[in-house]
């Protein structure tokens, strides 16, 4: 079954999605961060079928997330290394183990640690500009005013939930 695309949508998180692809292209990521480089290494640690590790591997070089390169002639065997789009996933990818080791009962047995320290490191996103820690109080979702109107109608609605405003935007057409 082919999935289906997010190409069409002005969305950053669709357009993200659109070259990640699914829950096996992350974990195959996950892997790639943790140095695996091989198509044997991928289905040891995955357990993936291989006709399916084969389309998602295509797909990350595809959307320039992991690149090949060739470790043996005869016969033909390939590497597979994050690209810089690749490691710029990194953050998304720590983010996603520490909502994990919170919110479900795999607990801590995976955790970054300061090399220095050896302690386990507090994950958080803050604004480069600022220092500052991202809350959800203190920032909020803000689109140009040349948006598209779908963007335009999720953003002007949440704003009015969030303020308990009755005057909901109209669902653009």
């Amino acid at each position: 079954m082919k999935r289906a695309t997010f190409q069409p949508m002005p969305c950053p998180v669709a357009n993200a999605l659109e070259h990640i692809g699914d829950g096996w292209s992350l974990l195959i990521l996950r892997d790639a961060f943790y140095g695996l480089r091989r198509f044997d290494d991928f289905i040891n640690s995955l357990g993936i079928a291989s006709n399916t590790l084969t389309r998602r591997l295509n797909d990350l070089v595809a959307n320039g997330l992991l690149e090949r390169r060739p470790y043996q002639d005869n016969p033909p065997r390939h590497e597979y290394h994050l690209t810089e789009a690749g490691i710029d996933l990194r953050q998304v990818i720590l983010t996603l183990m520490a909502w994990g080791s919170r919110h479900s009962s795999t607990g801590k047995k995976v955790f970054l640690a300061d090399e220095e320290t050896g302690k386990p490191v507090d994950l958080a996103l803050m604004d480069a500009n600022t220092g500052k820690r991202i809350t959800r109080d203190g920032h909020r979702m803000h689109v140009a005013i040349d948006a598209d109107p779908l963007t335009l109608w999720r953003v002007r609605t949440g704003q009015a939930y969030r303020n308990n405003d009755s005057l909901v935007s109209p669902f653009p057409n």
